[in-house]
């Protein structure tokens, strides 16, 4: 698969309801796209998912553009290379894994496009059909997220996560609990706190959630696997896990017994294959985390959350709960009871909007290769 060209975009994407979380309020997103395409003018898109500011990740929009303009597209660009050994070209940059995934995940599209295969059954994937939950972010009142929460429930959703930090925590999760005493409710703190908050974490455990996700630092694995000890509710990483080697020492430490899987955190499909490997393994159950994702990233996470060991219900809902207008045709919708059916086309299995995309576009920047230039990786 020669790549002839790597064509990098930003876009604004406004957001239909501001989207809070421990790392502050987010009310629009900043979306780096990419575009790779090969000497024949076959296409593929991927998305980098990094915020718009490094507080999820070290990783933020001005960091990824630079790093795949400077360094990254000019690695790839060029070169005659198979989808699953793109993330090794790029292995002299320490780290920018959602800068990688974006050229990564845009080559398997164009991979399995052209090989005329949907993307979700190129990866391996065996689910015909997968589960949705959605995640809420924190809100001015409790009385607003018990309205949202009714609201996705109606929709057919099948797990509420809900966002927590220190002064939104117990008292909410007790709320919701006593409000919807039977629906699959998780606790999501993005490292919010410390060994020192085990009180309340044993308190929590009194609300049969689900699951904890990363209450503690963001790369730790140890206080967590202490935490665990004390603890009765499942731990799920997240921030933690850039890799299939941090998912097997974390389950072997007992640091965790779920783990969340997001492309852009781990690098890709190759890699994130490799994880679910790990946990299918270990019989650790994963599911596909979101991050706020236009539609082309949101068909990715789609095609991901196919694989074999993403049993529980994951972060893919439909695009109207975010965007007035996605940047793919169909957008992504939700069956009443609760699941996405993966589509049948070939590649992401979604028409691109490039119209739509080219009036939200705020800079582009295009690598070619030059004609002698094709070689094989």
């Amino acid at each position: 698969m020669p790549i002839f060209s790597i064509e990098l975009r930003e876009i604004r994407l406004p957001l239909i309801h501001f989207f809070e979380t421990s790392f502050g309020r987010t009310t629009e997103r900043r979306i780096v796209l990419v575009r790779v395409t090969d000497q024949d003018g076959v296409e593929g898109w991927g998305e980098c998912t990094a915020g718009e500011g490094p507080f999820y990740s070290d990783e933020w929009v001005e960091s990824a553009w630079s790093t795949l303009e400077e360094f990254l597209a000019p690695m790839v660009v060029g070169r005659d290379v198979a989808a699953k050994d793109v993330f090794g070209l790029m292995k002299p940059v320490r780290g920018h894994r959602m800068a990688k995934a974006a050229i990564e995940t845009a080559c398997w599209d164009l991979e399995s496009g052209r090989a005329g295969v949907p993307l979700w059954k190129y990866l391996g994937g065996v689910n015909g059909e997968i589960s949705c939950g959605v995640s809420i972010g924190i809100q001015n009142t409790p009385e607003i997220l018990l309205e949202k929460i009714e609201k996705e429930l109606s929709s057919g959703y099948q797990r509420i996560k809900i966002k927590i930090k220190p002064g939104w925590d117990r008292n909410i999760v007790k709320q919701v609990r006593e409000h919807f005493p039977d629906v699959l409710l998780t606790g999501d703190a993005n490292s919010a706190y410390t060994l020192a908050d085990v009180p309340l974490f044993q308190e929590l455990d009194q609300f049969n959630l689900m699951m904890l996700e990363q209450p503690l630092s963001h790369e730790d694995i140890f206080d967590h696997a202490e935490l665990q000890r004390q603890i009765s509710t499942p731990i799920c990483l997240d921030e933690s896990i850039h890799s299939s080697e941090d998912a097997r020492h974390a389950v072997d430490l007992g640091s965790c017994r779920i783990i969340n899987v997001k492309l852009g955190r781990v690098g890709g499909h190759a890699e994130a294959k490799r994880v679910e490997q790990v946990c299918r393994e270990r019989s650790i159950p994963i599911w596909c985390g979101g991050m706020l994702e236009s539609g082309i990233g949101r068909a990715h996470n789609i095609a991901m959350s196919t694989l074999a060991g993403f049993t529980l219900p994951g972060d893919v809902s439909a695009s109207g709960r975010y965007w007035k207008e996605d940047i793919i045709e169909p957008s992504v919708t939700v069956t009443p009871h609760g699941t996405i059916i993966p589509p049948e086309r070939p590649g992401l299995g979604f028409e691109i909007n490039v119209a739509r995309i080219e009036s939200l576009t705020v800079r582009q920047e295009v690598i070619r290769a030059k004609a002698s230039s094709l070689s094989r990786a």
